[in-house]
């Protein structure tokens, strides 16, 4: 998708003419990092202040540095006391656990031996670094979701972008949103953490090319391994191991044939077939729901069951990023339907069936139409 520059007639005088006065400043800006990901705003970044070379460091005396735990009014005065102190409740990043990255096919996903209740504070931590705010942060569920945003490291990096940029920054935009959903599962090492990722895109709506609407467009697995890999250097992973593991885990991905999905028919429930045991097929069929843009409530891995909300697709795309809010809200309906997709072990495959909120099969349009977005996303 090329770079969209809305610039009003109005301003173009403006601008050009800022455009001289800014180019000389704009040569002694540093090199851009070359991030691939960049949700954060294009506001300059704060430097922190250095110590002229002339000077030195204050020392800095042990009296007065904070301390942790119990301690009287004897011991303070007692030299060395500060760094002695007994610190307790006090978790390091080098002590979070060990991570490691798991791929089965085309599906990767961390799993983590570390405890959930310090798990949920370093994913909140780790998609507010990226600049992402949560709309979604359910740690009894074990889902967080992030709202849309523009990946800001797609923008053009030429001379006009830098310096028009400085003044009329929110001018350039790519015409593209991201929004990501992390979903925790306990499992028997511990934690696996799943990332997905939805995208959609501007277009024009009209063959004068005079409006434009916002349409899905597919996950990018290429997003989802990159936050993937950040996030096992968050965890605690040394970089060269998240992108050494990263790089293997492509390179088998491309060397794999993906399992296939096939819809079947005379089920009294819309039911799918897919090429795989139970246990890679729960995981699958998880990803594939987050990446469709359902809502997972609940979830029974021991029944096998899902409990989602789901809305007609076709609702997407009417608003604009800023009111995605109501992107799956059908107009029509008080609220979104609920479904259970129910996931069940048949010899050496799996099938996936879809019922209503009562446990009854659905095998109407709207049972149809989910089996066929999750058929879309397995094959």
């Amino acid at each position: 998708m090329f770079n969209v520059i809305r610039v009003p007639l109005s301003s173009l005088a403006t601008a050009t003419a800022l455009l001289c006065t800014l180019t000389a400043c704009s040569a002694l800006d540093s090199a851009v990092s070359g991030d691939k990901v960049d949700y954060r705003t294009a506001k300059t970044k704060a430097t922190p202040l250095e110590v002229p070379p002339d000077l030195t460091q204050l020392a800095v005396d042990p009296r007065y540095a904070p301390t942790a735990g119990v301690i009287s009014a004897a011991q303070l005065q007692a030299p060395g006391v500060a760094a002695s102190a007994p610190v307790t409740n006090q978790v390091a990043p080098t002590a979070l656990g060990d991570v490691r990255l798991e791929r089965q096919g085309n599906l990767r996903f961390l799993s983590t031996n570390i405890p959930t209740d310090q798990l949920w504070p370093q994913l909140q931590e780790f998609w507010k670094e990226r600049g992402l705010a949560l709309t979604v942060d359910q740690p009894d569920v074990g889902v967080m979701e992030t709202v849309w945003a523009e990946n800001r490291a797609k923008l053009s990096d030429d001379i006009i972008r830098k310096t028009i940029g400085k003044v009329f920054d929110s001018l350039y935009d790519t015409g593209e949103r991201d929004k990501y959903r992390t979903r925790v599962e306990r499992s028997e090492r511990g934690t696996d953490i799943y990332i997905s990722h939805r995208g959609m895109e501007e277009v024009y709506s009209s063959q004068l090319k005079d409006q434009t609407t916002w349409k899905p467009r597919p996950s990018d697995p290429t997003l989802e391994g990159e936050m993937l890999s950040r996030l096992m250097i968050k965890l605690g992973a040394k970089a060269e191991v998240a992108k050494a593991a990263m790089a293997q885990a492509a390179a088998t991905s491309t060397a794999s044939t993906a399992a296939r999905a096939r819809t079947l028919t005379g089920r009294p429930a819309a039911t799918l077939q897919l090429d795989e045991s139970f246990d890679r097929a729960w995981r699958r069929v998880g990803l594939a729901l987050d990446r469709s843009g359902f809502t997972v409530e609940d979830r029974d891995r021991a029944q096998g069951l899902y409990f989602v909300r789901y809305v007609d697709p076709a609702q997407a795309g009417k608003e604009e990023p800023g009111f995605f809010a109501r992107l799956f809200t059908d107009a029509k309906l008080s609220g979104p339907i609920r479904y259970r997709v129910n996931v069940k072990a048949e010899g050496e495959v799996s099938t996936v069936s879809v019922y209503d909120a009562k446990g009854q099969p659905e095998n109407g349009d709207a049972g149809q139409r989910i089996v066929k977005l999750l058929v879309d996303d397995l094959k």
